[in-house]
This record gives C-alpha cells, sequence and structure tokens, in this order.
C-alpha cells in the first residue's frame, strides 16, 4: 500500500520494472520551454522524482542524489515534481543550485501517468528514482511506498558510480 504521511493514496500510472524501456515523455523546463527526455544525449539519465521541492525530504532528496551523481560527464540527472516552472527556479536559486535540471510535469502529468508516480488524491508525483541507459532501458528503479521517506541514496549512488564509462 502506498502512503503519503501515513495516510493511503492511489498512485495512477504506468509502474515500470527494471528492463523496461523508457517512455518518452513531455515536461516543462525552467524557462516554460516543452522538453523530453529524447532532448537529453547523455548516455546516462537519472530521473530524480519528488512530490515537491518546497519540503524538506525533497529538498534533501534533490540536493543528494545531485550531489552525488554530476561528478560523471555521462550523467544527466532530471529532477522531476509538479511544481510550476517559476517554484523550481526559485528553489534552485534559494538552494545555490544553478546546475541543477528540473522539469515540470504540472500540466499534463505526462511524466506521471507513464511513469506510475500519479498520486491522484494529491496531483503530485509519487517519490522514486529510475537510472536509464543509452537506449533508455531502465537499470535501476526505486518507487517509495510512503512518501516521507528517503530514497536508499547509497544504494542508488553505488549502483550509478559502478555503471560502465564511456
Amino acid at each position: 500500500m502506498k502512503t503519503f504521511k501515513q495516510n493511503p493514496i492511489t498512485v495512477l500510472g504506468d509502474v515500470k520494472k527494471v528492463g523496461d524501456i523508457a517512455p518518452n515523455f513531455k515536461a516543462l523546463s525552467q524557462g516554460l520551454e516543452e522538453m523530453s527526455l529524447s532532448d537529453y544525449k547523455t548516455k546516462y539519465i537519472v530521473l530524480n522524482v519528488v512530490p515537491s521541492l518546497d519540503t524538506s525530504v525533497c529538498s534533501m532528496q534533490t540536493r543528494r542524489v545531485n550531489q552525488d551523481l554530476v561528478s560523471r560527464e555521462d550523467v544527466t540527472v532530471l529532477t522531476i515534481s509538479n511544481d510550476l516552472p517559476f517554484a523550481q527556479s526559485r528553489w534552485c536559486g534559494n538552494a545555490g543550485l544553478d546546475n541543477v535540471i528540473t522539469l515540470s510535469d504540472h500540466r499534463e502529468l505526462d511524466f506521471a501517468n507513464k511513469y506510475g508516480t500519479n498520486i491522484k488524491e494529491l496531483r503530485l508525483q509519487a517519490r522514486s528514482v529510475f537510472v536509464l541507459d543509452e537506449k533508455r532501458k531502465i537499470l535501476y528503479l526505486e518507487y517509495l511506498d510512503e512518501m516521507t521517506e528517503h530514497l536508499n541514496y547509497d544504494k542508488l549512488t553505488e549502483f550509478v558510480k559502478a555503471l560502465p564509462k564511456e
């Protein structure tokens, strides 16, 4: 059962599994430009999914995932939430994280419905992470059952650091 602050929630969309090909999706950049997964060309993509950047757990997750994984030039981290692009931009500025790439799925919930992260009752994203290879096959994923808990950061970092380099 999925919960948010111990209250049951309904998560909609197509739940993915390791080995699936990650579907292309549309979301908005901080500059209100429509972006797709196919716009990012690095060998590996990490999809860091948070309910809202304006919460302590999501803020820590975004800082930690970016801090731990962006040292590799062949890895792009995309942080996805339903926060408005303006709020994402403000959070990045306030956090001093100008190099973090955020995408807003608030408009169509295209990502949420394609990746099984659409929290019906709250119109938020379910906390999760996906690691994709150059063919955009899902190599690693974690969906949390309780949305206020943290990802297994150590396991994620170890997995990404062990990926073959270009």
